[in-house]
């Protein structure tokens, strides 16, 4: 399957441990394709958070190697952290938006802070609105949105700097069946354009539903992942 395919992301045997002894992943290994649709899978606690982090050097693995892009990402320089995550959207479910802040300044940040030109933040940023269905919201305060506007907002500044893995952290978790349904469709979208996607969720009618390949945690350790 992955010869001949680009191998995106790639884990080799790792485990991440935390101060106190907690093991939150062990000895994990998988390989995503670029251009594959993942679910990441597992109860509350089995070590979703912590695989996605890793990815994003947020945490460091343990023990093993993480791949992305072919980079060994678990002994990369601290200063080679913040070009890579520019080609990573993150989807929290917590949305993580400035509330003092228009949908478009939102928005606007990954590109500003990456030091694009006002033009092309402007244009940019109606381009991913438009994607997600919000270009009439861009000069309204997240507070006015409802909770799937504003899942919708952290989506947009997650594909803004058109990236081509897109992560997202229980996405739907805090979001009733139609709309999850609906956010599940714009990352369906997005994957169809030729964007890496992988979901961490324990929604597992929503995964059932769109019929793509399954990473199961289960403590920690990768238990299916057909």
């Amino acid at each position: 399957m992955h010869c001949l395919a680009t191998v995106l992301i790639r884990f080799d045997n790792v485990s991440k441990r935390y101060p106190g002894g907690k093991e939150a992943l062990s000895r994990v290994s998988f390989e995503i394709d670029s251009g594959e649709m993942v679910f990441l899978t597992g109860h509350s606690g089995a070590g979703k958070s912590t695989l996605m982090k890793l990815i994003i050097v947020m945490e460091r693995a343990s023990q093993g190697q993480v791949f992305v892009h072919g980079l060994n990402v678990n002994r990369i320089a601290e200063k080679h952290i913040p070009p890579l995550r520019r080609d990573i959207g993150v989807v929290f479910q917590n949305h993580q938006l400035l509330f003092d802040r228009t949908v478009y300044d939102n928005v606007a940040l990954p590109l500003i802070i990456a030091g694009f030109q006002h033009r092309e933040v402007g244009r940019r940023v109606r381009a991913a609105l438009s994607k997600v269905g919000l270009t009439d919201k861009e000069r309204v305060l997240p507070i006015a949105l409802s909770g799937g506007e504003q899942q919708r907002v952290g989506i947009a500044r997650a594909v803004v700097n058109r990236p081509q893995l897109l992560l997202a952290d229980e996405p739907t978790g805090n979001l009733d069946r139609g709309l999850s349904a609906e956010i599940m469709k714009l990352f369906h979208q997005f994957n169809q354009v030729g964007v890496t996607v992988m979901i961490a969720t324990h929604d597992l009618e929503l995964v059932s539903r769109l019929k793509k390949r399954q990473l199961q945690l289960h403590e920690g350790r990768l238990v299916d992942h057909a």
